[in-house]
C-alpha cells in the first residue's frame, strides 16, 4: 500500500504568497535617479509652453550644474532624449536632469545662509532704531504662574 502525500507544494509555502499586496499610488510625476556618491540632483528647465528657456538652463550651468548623461544612468537610459539640443541627456517634459557636486550645493547653501542673515539684521536693526526706551516696540517678559500655598 502505498502512501499519498497530503504536503503542499513548494510554490504555495513561498514567503510572497503570504505578504499582502502593495496598494496603488499614483505615479511620480518626475522619476527620481538611483543615489550617486559625491552629486546632488535636480530637474533645471529648458522650456516652458513650448518655448525654450536659454537664460535658466544657462545660468544654471554656470552656476556648476552639468546635465546627465543616459548612457551614466541606465536606470533612466528610457527618458534620454534622442534629438535636439540636449540630444542623449536625460529629459522629461522640459526639464533636464543635472547633477552638481555637494560640496558645490554645501557652498551655496552657506552663501545664502549667509545673505538671509545679513538681511535678517538688517530688517531687525531698522526695526529697533526707532525704539524708546519710555514705550519699547520689543520688551521680552517673562510670567510666572503660582498655586495657593495649600494652608
Amino acid at each position: 500500500m502505498t502512501e499519498v502525500q497530503t504536503r503542499k507544494p513548494r510554490a504555495a509555502e513561498a514567503r510572497e504568497n503570504d505578504m499582502r499586496p502593495t496598494s496603488w499610488r499614483p505615479p511620480e510625476s518626475l522619476p527620481s535617479p538611483d543615489a550617486r556618491e559625491g552629486w546632488t540632483h535636480r530637474w533645471i528647465r529648458t522650456g516652458i509652453l513650448g518655448s525654450t528657456d536659454p537664460a535658466n538652463i544657462s545660468s544654471k550651468l554656470r552656476e556648476g550644474y552639468e546635465p546627465c548623461k543616459g548612457e551614466d544612468y541606465p536606470e533612466m537610459m528610457m527618458h534620454a532624449s534622442t534629438e535636439g539640443r540636449f540630444k542623449g541627456n536625460i529629459e522629461v517634459g522640459g526639464l533636464m536632469l543635472c547633477r552638481i557636486p555637494v560640496e558645490f550645493m554645501t557652498q551655496r547653501d552657506a552663501h545664502f545662509a549667509k545673505q538671509n542673515k545679513a538681511q535678517m539684521d538688517s530688517v531687525d536693526n531698522t526695526f529697533m532704531k526707532d525704539n524708546d526706551p519710555r514705550m519699547p516696540l520689543f520688551k521680552e517678559s517673562a510670567s510666572k504662574v503660582t498655586f495657593g500655598s495649600g494652608s
